[in-house]
């Protein structure tokens, strides 16, 4: 069973940006990898996702805001977010395999 390790969530103010990591414990270079977050009182919902050949793919909210984009020499997966909103407070989760991270959390807030 593959290990996630997401980091570098934090509290940023609107209109700011912050990049998100994701360190799997074995090869994910042949899987699909995606981004998940959830708000209080709300489900779980993608925001984005990238295949082995880094073909990508994100949810209507966040496109032209949010990159994802991946290493696969080092196993990791990456969420670039900028101009990041309120509505983008959330945990985020990183998926691979079947597994999820522990989550990581994003707070937008002046």
């Amino acid at each position: 069973q593959v290990q996630l390790v997401e980091s570098g969530g934090g509290l940023v103010q609107p209109g700011g940006s912050l990049r998100l990591s994701c360190a799997a414990s074995i090869t994910s270079r042949v899987y699909t990898m995606a981004w998940y977050r959830q708000a209080p009182g709300k489900q779980r919902e993608l925001v984005a996702a990238i295949t082995y050949n880094s073909s990508t793919s994100y949810a209507d909210s966040v496109k032209g805001r949010f990159t994802i984009s991946r290493d696969n020499a080092k196993n990791s997966m990456y969420l670039q977010m900028n101009n990041l909103k309120r509505e983008d407070t959330a945990v985020y989760y990183c998926w691979s395999r079947n597994a999820w991270g522990q989550g990581t959390q994003v707070t937008v807030s002046s």
